[in-house]
């Protein structure tokens, strides 16, 4: 019914820049602009953690303390997709990278209880 896949991860030098890609598709998606967007991500043995979320018109928008000032999140309701700028990346910010989507209205990083997910990019930062 829905999905939604990333693109964009790869290995990057500390203080470069990635830019995340995710795609939303398929009959759920035809309302695209009904859906909250957000990234999490989850670094190896660690639990998942918010990153950034962008509200259905993208006039508001919420970032995690620890990237707030090197990334930013947009969308493009046309053609269903939601973008991350990372930019002064650093080895902490190493990790899977996952898009998400819902319906309900964002209630804070801590709320990971989101309809959709993608299976995620890999985003490895070397110093």
């Amino acid at each position: 019914q829905g999905q939604l896949r990333e693109s964009g991860g790869g290995l990057v030098q500390a203080g470069g820049s990635l830019r995340l890609s995710c795609a939303a598709s398929g009959r759920t998606f035809d309302n695209y602009n009904m859906y909250n967007m957000a990234w999490f991500r989850q670094a190896p043995g660690n639990e998942r953690r918010f990153v950034a979320h962008i509200s259905r018109d993208g006039d508001s928008t919420a970032y995690a303390d620890s990237v707030k000032g090197r990334f930013t999140v947009s969308r493009d309701n046309a053609k269903n997709t939601v973008t991350l700028q990372m930019n002064s990346l650093n080895p902490e910010d190493t990790a899977v990278y996952y898009c998400a989507a819902r319906l309900a209205p964002f209630l804070g990083g801590y709320d990971q209880r989101y309809d959709y997910w993608g299976l995620g990019t890999q985003v490895t930062v070397s110093s």
